[in-house]
């Protein structure tokens, strides 16, 4: 339960400014902050999103960064906050061929901030997945160029390929654990949204066989709530997607 995520994302990557920025004027990052562009590996003349003590989002370009500090000129301050006001953690159980990248991809661009791909027992493992050519390395590179792609403020945490068992027990610190679930439930995704106004969700994804009789027993056990969201049987990485921009329409800031 010590692992830590492996692409520097998190609170670590928010480029905070000290104080509310004048547009087009040179502003001095402190030294939490040139850490943070750190994380975003980002080069001179690159665009990033920074917020200010006032939780201001603004556009801003690097206009410089050495050994001896950072500047960012702010040219635009958005409209409404980067990063929405739910935090969503997508477990994910890791599918085949291309399909995490995908997921990966549009998750970002939905505003999830955490995701942790995870074995089970219909899933592939990462031994099967790099048995051709290992492309788990990929990953975090995947989420940190969707993350600039869509202005993100802060980059997704993505941690390493975790057991079924820790899986359920990363998600216990969410106040609401919900499991996408294919089988007969009395309670669909939205039903269960409405009823809960969570800050802090865990969503379980399956694999493309769905989970097993004793996978759901189990993670009804450790609190979660097995949720439907249509009646059509999803491929995983339509489910997560789904999935995750209803709790977003529903609790965060689409639509």
């Amino acid at each position: 339960m010590s692992q830590e995520c492996v692409n520097k994302g998190g609170p670590k990557s928010l480029i905070r400014l000290d104080a509310v920025p004048a547009l087009e004027t040179e502003v001095t990052l402190s030294p939490k902050a040139v850490a943070a562009v750190g994380c975003w590996e980002a080069r001179p003349g690159e665009v990033l999103t920074c917020v200010d003590p006032e939780q201001g989002c603004y556009r801003a370009r690097l206009a410089s960064l050495d050994s001896g500090g950072g500047v960012v000129v702010p040219f635009e301050k958005l409209k409404r906050p980067a990063e929405s006001l739910v935090t969503l953690e997508v477990f994910q159980a890791l599918p085949e061929k291309e399909r995490f990248e995908l997921i990966l991809q549009k998750l970002t661009e939905i505003g999830v901030a955490r995701i942790v791909p995870f074995v089970s027992e219909r899933s592939t493992t990462p031994e099967e997945r790099d048995a051709g050519q290992k492309k788990s390395h990929r990953w975090p590179d995947v989420v940190l160029r969707a993350a600039k792609q869509c202005r993100r403020a802060v980059i997704p945490e993505l941690f390493p390929v975790v057991s079924w068992d820790e899986a359920l027990y990363r998600a216990n610190h969410c106040a609401l654990r919900l499991m996408l679930y294919e089988g007969e439930t009395s309670w669909t995704l939205r039903e269960a949204l409405e009823k809960e106004n969570s800050a802090r969700i865990a969503l379980l994804v399956g694999p493309e066989g769905g989970f097993s009789e004793d996978e759901v027993e189990e993670a009804r056990a450790m609190g979660f709530l097995p949720v439907s969201v249509g009646p059509r049987i999803l491929r995983t990485e339509t489910a997560a997607i789904v999935g995750a921009a209803v709790v977003q329409f529903a609790l965060g800031d689409l639509g």
